[in-house]
């Protein structure tokens, strides 16, 4: 064996080992910060764990303060979520198995350009456009399903509303969802699209039998996903939403989310206050941490179905 091939293998060893420690450092890095992030938020929690209920926003304590806005952060996000997914799975398999290919490119340029549009400008759409244009849906809701408890009147006469805010945050995780399943149905096996076909299903029952199957782990990561920043997004609700009280009426005005009562108040926030701000943040860091840990406990056991994984 020549000099040269020696030092060739040599120099690859050592090209491997940088590698390699570069990859563990990087790895090593992400975890570092999850727990700087989730130390800081912990230990400037304390004080608002430990005052006295009186000296709490509300005066009834931390978690009767805390406890209706993480229920209208759960109820905002299950709105979203349950208007997005559907569409985004359909527009997905649109784009993937049913548009003809110049169509297809421009809906998926389309829709990675609704992706890129800063929350900010859905917030804004939502407060000017949206929420005037739905009052008059909302006084004919709670008018004839008023004594549905979700269509109780009377309705918010400026439509800043739960609904509303669910709605804009649906249109703003909607690309994000799509987006990511459609590539993930785009990586079916074509054996497995073709095999079905053969076996003279329809396009429908190909879709049914090899595409759904394959592309449910994916799925679940992309709904799991949009989840996320459904939960966390903060200056389209902070537009959108009227704060207010707890209610179990999704056409009124009230309710409140984390991520907004955290933005609105913040800027003056000083001593307890601001304790009470930043443990609102660490309850929100642990509900993403805890449907992230769902989601991939659920991909887990759907896993070989997914060439993504």
């Amino acid at each position: 064996m020549s000099t040269n091939t020696l030092a060739r293998r040599g120099s690859g060893r050592s090209s491997d080992k940088a590698f390699h420690l570069a990859t563990l450092a990087a790895g090593c890095l992400i975890l570092v910060v999850l727990f700087s992030v989730a130390a800081f938020l912990l230990v400037q929690s304390i004080p608002a764990f430990q005052a006295q209920a009186e000296e709490v926003t509300g005066g009834a304590g931390f978690w009767s303060y805390i406890w209706p806005i993480v229920i209208g952060t759960l109820i905002a996000a299950a709105i979203a979520m349950a208007l997005a997914t559907p569409v985004g799975i359909f527009v997905a398999l649109f784009i993937s198995h049913f548009a003809p290919r110049r169509l297809a490119l421009g809906f998926g340029y389309l829709i990675d350009l609704l992706a890129a549009i800063p929350s900010v400008i859905y917030g804004a759409w939502g407060y000017i456009f949206l929420a005037p244009l739905l009052t008059t849906a909302y006084d004919w809701l709670a008018a004839n399903l008023g004594w549905i408890p979700v269509f109780a009147g009377p309705a918010s006469q400026t439509g800043r509303t739960m609904l509303t805010a669910g709605i804009v945050l649906a249109v703003m995780v909607l690309p994000i969802i799509t987006a990511l399943t459609r590539e993930i149905f785009l990586q079916t096996p074509k054996l497995h699209e073709e095999a079905a076909l053969a076996m003279g299903a329809t396009q429908w029952e190909m879709i049914k039998m090899a595409v759904l199957p394959f592309a449910r782990p994916g799925i679940i990561s992309a709904a799991m996903l949009g989840l996320g920043r459904a939960l966390g997004e903060t200056m389209a609700i902070a537009l959108v939403l009227s704060p207010g009280a707890l209610t179990a009426s999704l056409i009124q005005s009230g309710n409140q989310t984390i991520a907004a009562e955290i933005a609105l108040n913040f800027p003056e926030a000083y001593n307890l206050r601001l304790s009470e701000l930043i443990a609102a943040g660490l309850v929100l860091f642990v509900i993403t941490l805890a449907v992230n840990m769902l989601a991939r406990w659920v991909i887990s056991r759907h896993k070989e179905f997914s060439g993504a994984n």
